[in-house]
């Protein structure tokens, strides 16, 4: 198994971003021509709320806290290719491998986070934001923008399935992070 992630690993470095807005969820209006998300949740106030998070997020855990593998799993950073793994609950198959690259990162006093587009092989065709940021008032933001076309024959065929379960990854994103914070009390 490690030596058919390592092969899928060299060859996603090895490939392009499938869509060509590259880093536009860094700021401003998300592009046309793409279904488009943007959620967030209030995670509390002061700094030490947003390093918190910050570091959750950089260290891939909204994905993990949503039942993703990630190979390899250093903490997020700009340029580095990675393997998001999921499986369907009680089942070793089908195993989706989901090859995505690390476009932009940011970590300044009032935010965090990063953004990773789509490679080859990824069953749709964008971007997504993990942002942790706070405003003048103090308050702790995460939030997650996403531009994305399915790409892959089955997500094109079971387009209202792929919709609804990118829609729930993006909610169970924002419960991982909220939970994390909250524990952390």
């Amino acid at each position: 198994m490690v030596a058919d992630l390592q092969q899928r690993l060299q060859a996603a470095r090895a490939a392009a971003p499938t869509y060509p807005e590259v880093g536009a969820t860094q700021g401003g209006p998300l592009p046309d021509g793409y279904a488009q998300l943007r959620r967030r949740v209030h995670l509390g106030h002061g700094p030490e709320v947003l390093e918190r998070a910050g570091r959750y997020v950089l260290g891939w855990g909204s994905q993990l806290g949503t039942g993703f593998a990630v190979w390899p799993g250093e903490p997020a950073r700009e340029g580095a290719t990675v393997l998001l793994r999921l499986s369907l609950p009680g089942s070793r198959w089908p195993r989706l491998v989901i090859p995505c690259r690390v476009v932009w990162t940011v970590a300044e006093p009032h935010r965090i986070g990063f953004a990773y587009g789509t490679l080859p092989g990824h069953p749709e065709c964008g971007e997504e934001s993990f942002l942790v940021s706070m405003d003048a008032d103090g308050e702790v933001w995460f939030e997650v923008a996403a531009f994305s076309r399915l790409s892959a024959w089955y997500a094109r065929l079971g387009r209202p399935v792929a919709l609804l379960c990118q829609y729930l990854a993006i909610e169970r994103y924002l419960a991982a992070v909220a939970e994390h914070v909250a524990r952390a009390r």
